[in-house]
């Protein structure tokens, strides 16, 4: 591999900002000084007046292979996300057929080390039968495992206590989904009393509704405090689950985390009328107070992590009506600019994005020399133009799917250049193929 060296970018990480060179060599940070002189002949890149951040680590997405590629594919997807800065994801295991064993889950692997130019995990789906399968989940390098206690694709919604009260006691990262189905279903059936088959996308908070989320949330929480399990629960979405979490210590200590996304931290139920079903995400989007609840959760820390939920629908599908319109978006692209404009809009810190969307899910995972700027680390590197901005638009979004919620928007900032494992992936609006990303490894 060439060697780079990153000359005079203004480095963040881990909560402090410093103007420096950065020699990228064998794949991996090789020094950090304020000056490094040229004598391995390297290749150099004047980054000055740009950020050298480390690259996202992207907790939650859905690249819909195998079995639903023509949403997305882990080559398509993956791509995307290097073109947002994220240099690193960890895929869910609904797809089709959906990750339950080893044997499938270890499909997945396959495929992203042939075409994933990102790093990769994939994490483990639990169903109400699998406890014995998901006790032979590697902690070393698989992501976790996922339960989806509500609604999911397939034979994925794990709802028997006893099924619980075994996954609960696994020494393994769980995950969960939280949403409660029989609060769902009838509040469902109660819309559907009402407006028969033409239920508004804007009942969609109704019926995914706080009380379904708290009741699901809480339950869990309850669970790893019995167990004493490691739990993260993805997409907070209301203001209440807050209470569930506790920022009084640091996150290497915590073993109850929580994640908050893109979607739940932009947009609010005042953009249903708008945005349509393309802004139904599952749990849904919900009040402005919830969003501006979640987003100072972040900034308080009782939320750990900022990520994408990234899962693509085709057009077609997302402009059914709501019975049939599918929950879920594409996000990897733009979820670190959107983040930075939030920074432009004086909302969050920079360097507070850049805990939550690298340095805190490298610390939740324990992900093994990634998620930071250190000399030894991988080369994980996003370098961002603070003063070039970029308008979202069906022209330029990368997503197999062709849309973006975000589309119309013009952000303040862009993604210059993408790093992984030392080769640049991404420059000037361009996907640089030929490499693949590493499969993630964790210190368990």
């Amino acid at each position: 591999m060439k060697s780079t060296i990153l000359k005079s970018g203004t480095i963040v990480n881990e909560g402090k900002q410093f103007v420096a060179d950065i020699l990228i060599k064998n794949g991996r940070i090789e020094k950090i000084a304020s000056t490094i002189s040229n004598e391995f002949n390297a290749e150099e890149i004047d980054v000055t007046g740009k950020l050298i951040l480390p690259g996202c680590i992207d907790d939650q997405v859905h690249f819909r292979e195998p079995g639903l590629t023509h949403k997305g594919n882990i080559q398509t997807e993956s791509r995307a996300a290097v073109a947002g800065g994220i240099t690193s994801y960890m895929e869910q295991p609904n797809t089709k057929p959906a990750a339950i064993t080893i044997e499938e889950l270890e499909k997945k692997y396959q495929r992203a080390s042939e075409v994933s130019i990102a790093n990769y995990s994939f994490n483990m789906g639990a169903t109400n039968n699998n406890l014995e399968e998901l006790k032979k989940v590697s902690r070393r390098d698989v992501a976790g495992i996922k339960i989806f206690m509500g609604s999911s694709t397939g034979n994925m919604l794990v709802d028997a206590n006893e099924t619980l009260e075994g996954i609960f006691q696994l020494d393994h990262q769980l995950i969960t989904h939280c949403e409660d189905e029989g609060t769902i279903r009838a509040n469902l059936e109660a819309a559907k009393a009402k407006y028969g088959e033409d239920i508004p996308i804007s009942m969609h908070p109704v019926i995914r509704s706080e009380e379904a989320c708290y009741l699901s949330s809480s339950a869990a929480v309850d669970l790893a405090k019995k167990h004493g399990s490691r739990l993260h629960i993805f997409h907070i979405s209301t203001a209440k689950e807050l209470e569930l979490f506790d920022n009084s210590i640091p996150l290497e200590e915590k073993k109850i985390t929580a994640e908050a996304c893109i979607h739940h931290l932009w947009f609010s139920d005042e953009q249903y009328d708008e945005k349509g079903t393309y802004i139904k995400w599952n749990p849904a989007v919900k009040k402005t107070s919830d969003r501006d609840a979640i987003f100072q959760g972040v900034l308080d820390n009782k939320i750990d992590v900022i990520a994408t939920d990234h899962a693509p629908h085709t057009i077609e599908e997302k402009e059914n009506k709501y019975l049939t319109a599918p929950s879920g978006g594409p996000l990897v692209q733009h979820a670190l600019m959107a983040m930075l404009q939030k920074v432009e809009e004086g909302k969050i810190t920079i360097e507070r994005v850049v805990e939550k969307m690298a340095h805190a899910p490298a610390v939740l995972f324990r992900v093994e020399e990634r998620g930071y700027i250190r000399e030894g680390y991988f080369a994980d590197l996003v370098v961002v133009d603070p003063n070039k901005d970029y308008m979202v638009s069906k022209e330029n979004v990368l997503y197999s799917c062709g849309w973006s919620p975000f589309e119309g928007v013009n952000f303040s900032n862009s993604v210059d250049m993408t790093f992984v494992n030392g080769n640049l992936v991404y420059k000037n609006g361009l996907v640089i193929d030929g490499t693949t990303g590493s499969r993630l490894l964790f210190n368990r």
